[in-house]
């Protein structure tokens, strides 16, 4: 606040002082009554007598000054009012008592000095200056009318002026020190302001960041940490607990120079990466930042098959024109008949076009899924039409794939990825099947989990071997020679898509695979990290 403007300034109204203020007036009140009360001998330099003025003018007062500090209290407003009334009561009642005790010689003066400094501490702009020349005014007044009308001495007049001048010194330098412990004041309430909104952004900083983050204090123990740490090392609620033991060990490694990360298994079937640092703190406060390493691997296998993706649908865009062209020649050649080798040598073409013209559309569906758009699919109407599309399809005979009523289940799905799912599923199922009755089937589970079904397809195969099972999500991983390895990865995705997920059981005695969906809301929901890893 610049120096040139202490006048003009104001802050705002300040009620705690001025109820102090009040309190003081009201001791200073108190005390006038007492002195009427003492031996003479005790109070003979104040020339304070029981006089019926004085008792009526301390009793006014003090009544006056209790009915200020309520107002202070239960009626905030109006401040400058109230506190210019306050000081006015005080410049008039000190200066009817100074009249009856010998006027400015008496050293009650002292009192209006107490109060015009009291004033410019919580007064607001120029009235401090008002309040010093009411005060001198008053002062003056008072100490001419005594020389006239009371004989006071003719000389009091100049202590009065003296006096007077005081006023206004104290005024102004009252009015400089609360200008500067109200700019003080202000700046410590902004910067309390600003380190509370810091804070109120860092603390939610931590509780968004994926990785788990501990304030581990100089005894070692968490005193504090963010939910994802909570999560991760299965600790309670807020609170100072003790730090588990092996990233205790790890710390007090870390402490005396050893590794500055440490990797942590057994905590809810994840494996962890902590990393330790030091801090600024006074308190010698160390942090620790825990990471799931499934979670990195994830996110470093997803950014790969997104550029993976990207090269290979570029590169499908351009094998597909000369794959026509490849194709068409092929039908040229078939027109000609020029004799058996010649037609098997034909038909090796065409399989091998047809089967790289599937592999690029697949890998073209990868670039181009389109966003999910679930509704109530009645399995009970929507699988029975499935199987007889895709047993016409196959030329198959009837009862190969069958289905098991699910008794009126609704699944939310979108019906053109779960026809997708379903027939690349069967297709596989049908291709390690016996082929024979019911080599195939189709059944709906209701779950344990509210709100949540099952289809599964089960065939009579020789099963998923144990090797591949952890592998056969995996893109471009097929064991069948002309397959592309995409058609259970899309799969996947697309449950994933629909909230849902797939998964592989167990062997039942053949393949098992199990897709799980909602079926108690058709709102498009995140896909189930959760559930899919189960």
């Amino acid at each position: 606040m610049p120096m040139d403007n202490w006048l003009s300034t104001t802050w705002e109204p300040n009620w705690r002082s001025l109820q102090y203020f009040n309190l003081y007036r009201l001791v200073v009140a108190g005390l006038f009554l007492l002195a009427f009360l003492f031996p003479h001998y005790l109070t003979a330099r104040l020339n304070l007598f029981p006089t019926p003025v004085n008792l009526l003018l301390t009793g006014g007062y003090m009544a006056f000054v209790i009915a200020g500090l309520l107002l202070s209290i239960y009626w905030q407003k109006r401040f400058n009012m109230q506190l210019s009334l306050q000081v006015l009561v005080d410049i008039l009642v000190v200066n009817l008592i100074m009249l009856g005790t010998g006027g400015a010689g008496s050293g009650l003066t002292v009192l209006l000095l107490v109060s015009l400094a009291a004033a410019s501490l919580v007064g607001r702009g120029r009235l401090v200056l008002l309040y010093a020349a009411l005060a001198t005014l008053a002062v003056l007044v008072a100490q001419i009318y005594g020389i006239l009308a009371l004989s006071f001495e003719e000389s009091s007049i100049v202590q009065a002026g003296l006096i007077s001048t005081g006023f206004f010194a104290t005024a102004i330098l009252a009015r400089l020190l609360g200008q500067r412990a109200m700019t003080q004041e202000n700046l410590a309430r902004r910067r309390g302001i600003a380190l509370d909104n810091q804070i109120r952004i860092s603390q939610r900083i931590v509780e968004r960041v994926q990785d788990g983050v501990l304030v581990v204090g100089a005894d070692g123990r968490i005193i504090r940490h963010n939910p994802v740490a909570r999560a991760m090392l299965g600790l309670s609620g807020d609170g100072i607990q003790a730090l588990p033991s092996p990233l205790a060990d790890g710390l007090g490694q870390w402490a005396n120079g050893g590794p500055e990360s440490l990797q942590l298994t057994g905590f809810a079937d994840r494996r962890l990466l902590a990393r330790f640092e030091h801090t600024a703190s006074s308190d010698r406060e160390q942090l620790i930042f825990l990471e799931d390493l499934g979670r990195i691997q994830e996110r470093a296998l997803q950014m790969k098959l997104a550029s993976l993706g990207r090269l290979t649908a570029s590169i499908a865009h351009e094998i597909r024109n000369p794959l026509s062209a490849i194709s068409h020649a092929g039908e040229l050649l078939r027109e000609e008949r020029r004799g058996e080798m010649h037609d098997r040598l034909l038909r090796i073409l065409n399989d091998n076009v047809l089967r790289l013209d599937r592999i690029v559309q697949d890998v073209l569906l990868l670039g181009r899924q389109n966003r999910a758009q679930p509704e109530a699919v009645v399995l009970d109407s929507f699988c029975p039409a499935f199987v007889e599309n895709f047993v016409a399809t196959e030329s198959l005979a009837s009862g190969v794939v069958s289905w098991q009523s699910g008794g009126g289940m609704v699944l939310c799905f979108d019906p053109a990825h779960l026809h997708q799912i379903l027939w690349n599923l069967v297709s596989n199922a049908l291709r390690h099947s016996s082929r024979g009755p019911g080599a195939v089937r189709l059944e709906a589970v209701v779950v344990a989990d509210a709100g949540w079904i099952e289809l599964h397809v089960i065939d009579d195969g020789p099963g998923v071997p144990d090797e591949v099972r952890e592998q056969i999500f995996e893109p471009f991983f097929t064991t069948h020679h002309t397959g592309s390895g995409l058609g259970l990865y899309i799969a996947r995705e697309l449950c994933a898509a629909n909230g849902g997920s797939l998964t592989i059981g167990a062997n039942a005695p053949g393949g098992h695979f199990i897709i799980a969906g909602r079926n108690d809301t058709c709102l498009p929901p995140e896909a189930s990290a959760d559930r899919a890893q189960n």
